[in-house]
């Protein structure tokens, strides 16, 4: 399953994750940044650490399970 997770740092400058799950792809990076800049100036998430003030990154995740039968 794959998910978009859009990283951000907060006030004390640690690293707060959101994940979005199924994202559009081809990924378009400059709606990306500007979602995620329009997080910021909305003040629209918050964390123990404070409100996110910056964008650090954002990456799409591939992660696959693979189920392992035990005898």
């Amino acid at each position: 399953m794959k998910k978009l997770e859009l990283k951000f740092l907060n006030e004390d400058g640690k690293t707060v994750t959101y994940s979005v799950e199924k994202p559009v792809e081809p990924a378009d990076p400059a709606a990306i940044k500007a979602a995620m800049e329009e997080i910021i100036n909305q003040n629209a998430f918050t964390s123990s650490g404070g409100d996110v003030v910056s964008i650090k990154e954002a990456r799409i995740v591939d992660r696959t399970v693979e189920e392992i039968e035990l005898a």
